[in-house]
């Protein structure tokens, strides 16, 4: 919040490096202290850094917590995030954004309700992802 994300990654993946070592990849904690740390890298654009460590440890929120869980709701919602926002992005991820987010959003009204912030954030990433895909394919 005070602008200071490079600390904050620093931080973040130390963390999430110490909670690994200690409790192993299954752990709630573990698992939230990763999103966390993507967060982080999101912040700073660091966008194929932050697929990578989704890429290991949806499948793991997922199995561990289930697809109604908070955390696993955040985690894909940033998945979708960092595909889209990724100036690289292709097509492909455009599509990939679009398509995660929309079959995350009857999850999070579901489970949190519409109302809820993350339901709502969800939202939001899903209408700027669309528009980025359409941008694009307009110009492709």
């Amino acid at each position: 919040m005070l602008g200071q994300f490079e600390k904050a990654l620093r931080m973040r993946r130390d963390i999430y490096s110490e909670r690994l070592k200690r409790s192993g990849e299954e752990h709630e904690e573990t698992l939230r202290s990763a999103n966390n740390y993507v967060v982080s890298l999101e912040n700073l654009s660091r966008f194929e850094e932050a697929k990578s460590v989704l890429r290991k440890t949806m499948p793991v929120v997922r199995r561990v917590l289930g697809e109604n869980d908070e955390t696993t709701l955040k985690m894909r919602w940033n998945y979708g995030d960092a595909l889209y926002k990724d100036d690289g992005a292709t097509l492909a991820d455009l599509r990939e954004a679009v398509t995660t987010l929309e079959e995350l959003a009857p999850y999070a009204r579901r489970v949190l309700g519409g109302a809820h912030p993350t339901t709502a954030g969800i939202g939001r990433a899903l209408e700027r992802s669309r528009a980025v895909l359409r941008a694009r394919e307009g110009t492709a």
